[in-house]
């Protein structure tokens, strides 16, 4: 069973994470705390292998504390349980388990949890000790984390072939999927990698390794067709870029 420490400020969201953690028999809840400094304090001298941590605080914010609890030796895993989905990228970008929206689902705990303890199964070491659950950054995974409606969807960059704005709509195109999601292209274009993700409009980034063919269009731009078929423009303010990336 492991053992868990919840900070969280709202006595009856505290007490319901408590109760669903306990009928679910594989947490203990060895501690909690309303704000930053107790919860440091507590967490530092009970260890607990898992923290449920709430974003808005009454002291500060969660991202602080997550932020100390990562240079603890052993660090707790973190689970994120708050109201606020807009704090999930950065969330994952703090090594974040998990990110539990409120209200709080019971089956959605569940399956947190039997992750967790599958991870935690495969982590042991040599001498039989569970190792700590895995704090790889989202970035190392190869991943790209989005969030759509209440749930944060994890999608292979390799597997992207565009993002572009569709109807007003941020889509970001891959070769099995469609997903519509709230972010700007500006902030995605930034957590991708440019050696390999290329804006060539500003409505589109495209993924060059998808890229199958190159088409002249007229007053020297390009049309671009994907590996799906999708039919991309090349605006003249991209095109040198382009031409410097693939190498043409």
């Amino acid at each position: 069973m492991m053992k868990a420490f919840i900070v969280e400020d709202e006595p009856l969201a505290r007490d319901e994470l408590k109760y669903l953690l306990k009928r679910s028999r594989q947490v203990e809840v060895v501690g909690e705390a309303e704000g930053i400094e107790d919860a440091m304090r507590d967490i530092s001298r009970l260890k607990p292998e898992l923290v449920f941590l709430d974003i808005e605080l009454a002291d500060g914010n969660g991202l602080q504390l997550a932020k100390q609890l990562a240079e603890l030796d052993p660090a707790p895993s973190l689970i994120f349980a708050t109201a606020y989905d807009e704090f999930a990228l950065q969330a994952f970008e703090l090594y974040a388990f998990d990110y539990l929206l409120k209200p709080f689902n019971e089956k959605r705990i569940r399956r947190t949890l039997d992750k967790l303890m599958k991870q935690r199964q495969i982590g042991k070491d040599e001498s039989g000790t569970a190792a700590p659950a895995s704090r790889m950054s989202v970035e190392q995974t190869g991943k790209l984390a989005v969030v759509i409606d209440d749930r944060i969807v994890l999608i292979d960059r390799d597997h992207i072939l565009f993002i572009g704005l569709v109807e007003g709509k941020t889509v970001i195109k891959t070769g099995e999927n469609e997903y519509k999601i709230g972010d700007p292209l500006i902030v995605l274009e930034k957590k991708l990698d440019k050696r390999s993700f290329l804006r060539v409009h500003r409505s589109f980034i495209v993924n060059v390794i998808h890229i199958s063919e190159i088409q002249p269009w007229f007053n020297s731009t390009y049309n671009l067709i994907m590996s799906d078929g999708s039919n991309i423009p090349v605006s003249r303010t991209y095109v040198k870029e382009l031409k410097q990336l693939i190498g043409f």
